[in-house]
């Protein structure tokens, strides 16, 4: 199975790259299954009906969140009722939504999992007992299990990669918004990279008007950040799984660029 996971979206001008250039990495790339974290898809912070839309017209098969996923207040109702969603597991059990899901795909089933960091992040259940847990539930039902680890510390990313080596079919860190050069097959078959990069505007502070960041940083004081939309790329990785093992055979970092108008 061949599964193209794709990094956070950002604003309006991401989801109109990424939309656009799907259905192409699609072909090319001859894709099986697409995943995307969603957690800035909607002006930078959160997610909404529309911008869940926009990206499963493009082509997207599931979307995974992150810390920001609940910043829209009307993203809530389409998190909990959209079972193409996955948002982080480790948040409150009475959270809405899922932060598993289980997909068809062809004759294979994959689990999706989403999870949030505790270095440098708000307390949330420790995502290491908390994949114990996942995969103690899955038993037999996925041999495939991607998992989207949210965390801001790549120390805490690395350690899940060797944690779940062997457990889960792939790793992938996402929040930062820099693609990091690591990705490699770790020695029992799982995927791993410590982060997946942005989907958005390049010029631009991880997504955000460069003139804007910088002025907070040199102030100090409040300034109120927009979404950049100069210089749109994708990044994502291609991850290459034996579906009777669900070991990861191959992982490929991708990056195209889009001229089209944000």
């Amino acid at each position: 199975m061949r599964i193209l996971f794709v990094g956070d979206v950002v604003g309006r001008p991401g989801r109109r790259a990424a939309a656009s250039l799907i259905p192409q990495l699609r072909e090319e790339l001859n894709l099986d299954l697409i995943i995307v974290n969603a957690e800035n898809s909607a002006a930078g912070r959160g997610i909404q009906r529309d911008s869940a839309r926009q990206l499963f017209e493009g082509g997207v098969d599931v979307l995974t969140g992150g810390n920001h996923f609940f910043d829209k207040a009307d993203g809530i109702e389409v998190i909990d009722k959209e079972p193409r969603i996955v948002r982080p597991h480790n948040l409150p059990p009475d959270t809405p939504g899922r932060g598993l899901g289980l997909y068809e795909i062809g004759d294979d089933t994959v689990a999706i999992i989403n999870l949030l960091g505790r270095v440098y992040m708000n307390p949330v259940e420790c995502p290491f007992r908390t994949m114990d847990r996942i995969i103690d539930s899955l038993g037999d039902r996925a041999r495939i299990v991607i998992v989207d680890f949210h965390a801001e510390a790549t120390a805490e990313k690395i350690a899940m990669g060797w944690y779940l080596d062997g457990r889960v079919s792939a790793v992938l860190g996402t929040h930062t918004h820099v693609a990091t050069a690591d990705e490699r097959v770790l020695p029992q078959g799982t995927a791993y990279i410590t982060d997946v990069g942005m989907t958005g505007p390049h010029d631009s502070v991880i997504g955000v008007r460069k003139e804007q960041a910088i002025q907070r940083m040199v102030s100090a004081l409040p300034v109120r950040f927009q979404v950049a939309d100069n210089d749109l790329v994708l990044n994502g990785v291609v991850v290459e799984v034996d579906s009777a093992s669900g070991r990861a055979e191959r992982i490929e970092r991708i990056r195209r660029e889009w001229k089209g108008e944000s």
